[in-house]
């Protein structure tokens, strides 16, 4: 289903890992995603060449800004149908995987797929500010992604109160990054993180890529995140 050297040459070229088990999971995952899309709007990215860039490569692109530990607990907030969170969990069965959405159809397809492939990941259906006030979330994950799912500036706020003073929160962008991270910077500094690694990579169809990652030096205030309406009417500065 996928272009396995299309793949292995992306994954060559960010420096990264990938092994013949994931390859396997990864074409059942684009199996089940194109089958599954023909009744559930799951992704507006159909053409195998795509898949294997947009959806595969990109999500794996979040190994070539770090190295998690063995056992790292890591969120994927927004996963949607699974990006970045279950492809990470494919190639590195080893991490707690916690997956986040408000849409529980696609966590749905996505439980149902990484059971396929024998692997399982916690499933969180709720929404991310509120999620971000549980202790049960809040500051525990040495890992959090998201991927494009709103302004970097609002995403701070969504993600960061998920990570542990010391953890990583990586913000996966296409364009117009570096105008998003001088918006964010003291939304940033007040959710307690900073800036340490900035990485740009391109797609083979000329896509640009950015890698944003924050590491989490002090805790964030209680009262972040706030509510979503407010996130909206009234963003950090």
């Amino acid at each position: 289903m996928i272009d396995r050297n299309r793949l292995q040459n992306m994954i060559q070229e960010l420096n990264i890992r990938a092994d013949s088990e994931a390859l396997d999971r990864f074409d059942c995952y684009a199996e089940a995603l194109l089958e599954t899309n023909q009744y559930l709007n799951l992704t507006a990215i159909t053409e195998p060449d795509e898949v294997t860039d947009k959806h595969f490569a990109d999500s794996l692109s979040v190994f070539s800004v770090c190295d998690p530990f063995p056992g790292a607990k890591w969120l994927d907030v927004g996963t949607g149908a699974g990006f970045p969170g279950a492809v990470l969990l494919m190639t590195r069965p080893d991490l707690q995987m916690t997956l986040l959405d408000g849409t529980l159809k696609k966590l749905r397809f996505v439980d149902d797929t990484l059971r396929k492939v024998g692997l399982s990941a916690e499933i969180v259906h709720a929404r991310a500010e509120e999620t971000g006030q549980d202790p049960r979330y809040r500051e525990q994950f040495d890992y959090v992604t998201a991927r494009a799912v709103a302004n970097l500036r609002e995403l701070t706020e969504y993600c960061i109160p998920f990570v542990r003073v010391g953890g990583f929160f990586i913000a996966m962008k296409s364009v117009k990054s570096s105008e998003e991270i001088g918006q964010a910077e003291g939304a940033i500094r007040l959710m307690g993180g900073k800036i340490d690694k900035v990485s740009a990579w391109t797609l083979p169809n000329s896509e640009s890529r950015t890698l944003i990652r924050i590491k989490k030096i002090s805790q964030t205030p209680p009262k972040y995140p706030r509510p979503s309406a407010k996130i909206a009417k009234h963003p950090l500065r």
